[in-house]
């Protein structure tokens, strides 16, 4: 499941553990559904919207509906019964254009979290067409693109009253773009589901296991596995098994090109939870993750974990205590490095593991909810 889907399954699930009257708009691959869940103080209603044929497929998991707009009236009706003070939306996706809209028609306080550097994705996408470029005519038109994306997801979220982000520097960003205050969102993880306990694998158990859990998508930068296996042959390590939960557009190319790896497909529950913890360390390449829940589940398995210096996931992994934070070049060689100093290894599990135990869901809704309060105390009486 996608960092967006995740982050708002678990904050209808607090309102419903916390008795908060909540309306959850979603769109789905699935079957139009409606339900209601009554709560200690209020209800949470949940309505799944469900997507066109005509839907623009940017990934496995990820859509865009042109004709969303037939849910106007029901989207309109469901907002009149249920009267928010606030409407809280995740991107510029179709529910966030509507959200946007109808905040601004009812004179209801908006509230907007960034999730995903859609920017960013947008300019990697292109290399179907920058590939056919000179290496600086494909940097200038990325730039531009990236450049030019960037500025209009900012005039959107600047329609937003209160903003949220999951780590400082985009928290940083967004306020110097829109004048808007931003507060952290972070993700939390169960730590009763991803535990060291799920371990299978047997003390004497030889091969090394790095994992990858995600899209295998090029802006997930997961060409770099096939460059690690080649560079650790090179320092003479082969005692490697390259374990990758998820699926995505780069998948065959990788099983053509990986030499030791297992393709376990998509993982959840339970098989991902086992998945993790027998796991030796995760190896996260991307560069434009805005956080990364699978680190931080990593984590909670036990699991050291290998990240960039660039996007959200340097802010969870503590460098050289619970994982490390290297440049693309250097991954091969921690790795060789981690896999010949077990007692190391062991270190850095307890420590990961100790980490992620500070970390809920609880603790990260109750912070959304806080920042919500100044902007519900100057709302305008709502006209629906």
């Amino acid at each position: 499941m996608n960092g967006v889907a995740h982050t708002s399954r678990n904050f209808a699930a607090y309102a419903e553990r916390h008795g908060l009257p909540f309306l959850c708009v979603r769109a789905s691959a699935g079957a139009h559904t409606e339900s209601c869940v009554a709560a200690q103080s209020g209800e949470l209603r949940t309505l799944d919207l469900r997507r066109s044929s005509f839907a623009v497929r940017m990934e496995k998991d990820l859509q865009f509906d042109p004709l969303f707009w037939r849910y106007a009236g029901e989207i309109d009706r469901q907002l009149r019964a249920f009267r928010p003070d606030i409407i809280h939306i995740t991107g510029p996706s179709e529910l966030g254009m509507y959200g946007a809209y109808f905040a601004w028609r009812h004179g209801i306080r908006l509230a907007a979290s960034w999730h995903t550097n859609l920017h960013e994705y947008a300019a990697r996408r292109l290399t179907w067409l920058t590939r056919r470029l000179s290496a600086e005519s494909s940097a200038n038109v990325e730039r531009t693109v990236e450049d030019g994306a960037l500025a209009a997801i900012l005039r959107f979220y600047s329609l937003a009253k209160v903003l949220y982000a999951p780590n400082k520097e985009l928290c940083a960003m967004l306020e110097r773009a829109t004048g808007k205050p931003c507060h952290l969102m972070q993700r939390g993880v169960d730590t009763e589901l991803f535990t060291p306990a799920r371990r299978t694998r047997s003390a004497d158990d030889k091969p090394f296991v790095l994992g990858y859990v995600g899209r295998l998508s090029i802006e997930k930068n997961v060409a770099l596995l096939i460059r690690i296996e080649r560079e650790l042959a090179a320092l003479g390590v082969f005692h490697i098994r390259f374990h990758i939960v998820g699926h995505g557009a780069e998948q065959d190319e990788l099983r053509r090109r990986l030499h030791n790896a297992c393709f376990a497909g998509v993982l959840r529950g339970e098989p991902l939870a086992t998945a993790y913890a027998d796991m030796d360390a995760l190896v996260f390449p991307s560069h434009t993750d805005t956080f990364g829940n699978v680190v931080l589940e990593a984590l909670a398995s036990g699991v050291p974990a290998i990240v960039t210096p660039d996007g959200g996931p340097k802010f969870i992994v503590r460098d050289g205590q619970t994982g490390f934070v290297v440049p693309d070049d250097q991954f091969a060689q921690i790795i060789a490095t981690l896999a010949h100093d077990l007692p190391r290894l062991d270190k850095m599990r307890q420590a990961a593991r100790a980490a992620a135990l500070n970390c809920s869901w609880n603790a990260v809704f109750a912070r959304v909810y806080a920042a919500y309060a100044p902007a519900r105390e100057a709302a305008m009486t709502p006209s629906i």
